[in-house]
């Protein structure tokens, strides 16, 4: 991969709100998951993503969600629950058009009756796009 593209990709994880030192809890992680970004969030971050089992709590929530996942509410409330009390949750969702996906409606929907504010969408990859979701607290400090 070039520099500009390595600057490119970087670009996209601080977009989606990923910082120096943020410990970044993974949750859904497939094999349809996009490699390249988890990379770059791990470069970003200056550490691995921590899975499913971590007992601490989280900067970031890293939630690969698709259609028949489950209830988005409820896994936007259990992803609550796993976050620092200013943290975030990046949901990362299929593309229309892909297996999995998920309508925009049905996104901030379930996060307003998470209590999340929705701050951007973002293209995260061929397949993905990437929703930044703000718990009350972390939204007034922005």
């Amino acid at each position: 991969m070039s520099a500009t593209a390595d600057h490119a990709e970087t670009n996209l994880a601080v977009r989606l709100g990923f910082q120096p030192g943020m410990v970044v809890q993974e949750i859904g992680y497939d094999e349809d998951a996009e490699e390249e970004l988890r990379e770059v969030i791990e470069a970003t971050t200056g550490q691995d993503l921590v899975d499913e089992d971590y007992d601490d709590v989280a900067d970031v929530v890293l939630l690969w969600i698709r259609e028949d996942d489950g209830d988005l509410t409820d896994a936007l409330v259990d992803a609550i629950g796993l976050l620092d009390e200013d943290g975030q949750i990046v949901l990362l969702t299929p593309k229309p058009g892909r297996d999995g996906y998920i309508e925009p409606s049905e996104i901030g929907e379930a996060a307003k009756t998470a209590g999340l504010a929705q701050t951007k969408n973002l293209n995260a990859g061929k397949d993905w796009t990437g929703s930044r979701l703000l718990t009350p607290k972390a939204a007034r400090k922005k």
